[in-house]
């Protein structure tokens, strides 16, 4: 992609081709596609990886937490988080109060981050060269604009 590459026309609000979450959904399975790809040789998925980064930036906290942070229904995070606790990747404990999962990274898994980080940020570089860090940032802005939409919807 260029920067300088025409915008299409101001599209109709009620044309499906124009559906806000079908054009999120069709970004983010594109991107996912590259990360994927990017982080084979790590052994991670873009969402093992993610979860991974999360953990090692916001340390130990409640799987409620992470859910909210990473705007994951629990069930979907459970699931996600499962191969990386078999693995010992993670760790998942009680708290004092029973009902609350505490989560945290391992040994081994700040280790598979630290593996598969040169990995991401590769693929990381070139996707920002190739929008061009202005545009970067505005998608980076947009998307957190949708997110904050979305939430109040």
């Amino acid at each position: 992609m260029n920067e300088r590459k025409a915008r299409r026309p101001q599209p109709a609000i009620d044309d499906p081709a124009a559906c806000t979450g079908h054009n999120l959904r069709r970004a983010s399975r594109a991107m996912t596609q590259v990360f994927d790809a990017a982080l084979a040789p790590s052994g991670l998925k873009s969402t093992q990886f993610n979860l991974l980064a999360a953990l090692a930036k916001l340390g130990e906290l409640p799987l409620t937490r992470l859910a909210e942070a990473l705007v994951l229904d629990r069930t979907t995070l459970t699931r996600n988080l499962r191969p990386l606790i078999e693995q010992g990747l993670v760790r998942s404990g009680g708290d004092e109060d029973r009902r609350v999962r505490r989560l945290s990274l391992t040994a081994k898994g700040r280790r598979k981050f630290e593996q598969a980080l040169p990995h991401w940020r590769g693929a990381q570089e070139r996707l920002v060269a190739d929008l061009g860090p202005a545009r970067w940032a505005r998608l980076l802005d947009d998307l957190d604009a949708a997110v904050e939409t979305a939430r109040r919807h």
